[in-house]
C-alpha cells in the first residue's frame, strides 16, 4: 500500500520551500501542462506564499503512469493527497483545465470541512458555461494544430514535432478530461473566487468567465488582461502580484 506521504511526493512538488509562509497556494496545470510550468510562480511568491504544484500522471517523471481522463476522478484522487497541506490556509490556482479541476477540488475540500482560503481561476469559463468541444477526437495533426493555435505549449516543444508527438497521448487525455467535464449542480462554494482571463481568449469569453460569480456565496473579483488563452505568459507578474495581494496583503511577491 502506498502511504499518504508517498502519494504526496508523487503528486505535489515544492520547488521553493517556505516553512514560515502564512499561507500556501496549490497550482493545477492546464491540459498538457506539468508541475514545472509553475516553477517561476513558486520562485516569485516565495517566501511570502509557499507555492505547491501538482504533477498529473502520464507526464515527465510520471510518464509511465496511466493518465486520468475524468476531472471528477482526478479531484477524488487529489483531495486526500492535498488535505495534509491544510494545516495552514491553502488557496488553489488553476489555469484552463486546471481551473475546472481546482473548482472540483475546492468543492471536495469544503465538503470535508477544510475549505480553501481562496480559489483563483484563470483562462477558463465557469463550470455552468458549457461548450460542446471535441478536440480530443481529432487525429494527431488536428490536435497539434489546436495546440499551435492556442500557443499553449513551450515554443521549443512546438518546434520539435517528434517530441511533440511523443507527448500527444497525455495532451489528448487532458483534452478529453476537460472537454467531457460536466458540472454537477449543487451548493456553491463559500470562499472568495478570483477570476482572470485574456480579452481575446477563444476558449473563454469575458462573459463566460464572469459567470464564476454564480459558483460562490463569497466575494468575487475578475481581472481581464490583453491576450488570448495563454495571456498568463505575458502577464504573469500582474497575476502573481494579485495573488500575493489577496493572500498576503502586507507583502508583495519577490523577484
Amino acid at each position: 500500500m502506498i502511504s499518504t506521504a508517498d502519494k504526496s511526493d508523487l503528486w505535489v512538488r515544492r520547488f521553493h520551500p517556505a516553512p514560515d509562509a502564512p499561507v500556501r497556494l496549490l497550482c493545477l496545470p492546464h491540459a498538457g501542462g506539468s508541475a514545472t510550468y509553475y516553477f517561476p510562480v513558486s520562485r516569485s511568491l516565495s517566501p511570502r506564499v509557499e507555492a505547491l504544484a501538482v504533477q498529473y500522471p502520464g507526464r515527465q517523471d510520471r510518464r509511465t503512469e496511466a493518465c486520468v481522463e475524468s476531472l471528477h476522478d482526478l479531484a477524488d484522487l487529489l483531495v486526500d493527497v492535498v488535505r495534509p497541506y491544510t494545516d495552514k490556509p491553502l488557496a488553489l490556482f488553476g489555469h484552463s483545465m486546471g481551473a475546472s479541476l481546482a473548482f472540483e477540488l475546492a468543492l471536495r475540500l469544503e465538503e470535508r470541512g477544510t475549505p480553501p482560503a481562496a480559489l483563483f481561476v484563470s483562462g477558463r469559463r465557469a463550470p455552468s458555461a458549457h461548450r460542446d468541444e471535441r478536440v480530443h477526437e481529432r487525429d494527431d495533426n488536428g490536435l497539434i494544430a489546436e495546440i499551435k493555435r492556442l500557443n499553449g505549449t513551450e515554443s521549443n516543444l512546438l518546434d520539435d514535432e517528434e517530441v511533440l508527438r511523443m507527448v500527444l497521448p497525455s495532451i489528448r487525455s487532458d483534452y478529453k478530461a476537460a472537454e467531457t467535464y460536466r458540472y454537477r449542480p449543487g451548493s456553491p462554494l463559500s470562499v472568495p473566487v478570483y477570476a482572470s482571463t485574456g480579452d481575446a481568449d477563444p476558449k473563454a469569453t469575458v462573459d463566460e468567465v464572469s459567470r464564476w460569480a454564480d459558483h460562490t456565496t463569497g466575494p468575487f473579483e475578475m481581472n481581464v488582461y490583453p491576450g488570448g488563452h495563454f495571456y498568463l505568459n505575458a502577464h504573469a507578474p500582474a497575476v502573481i502580484g494579485t495573488i500575493a495581494d489577496r493572500l498576503a496583503p502586507s507583502a508583495t511577491a519577490g523577484s
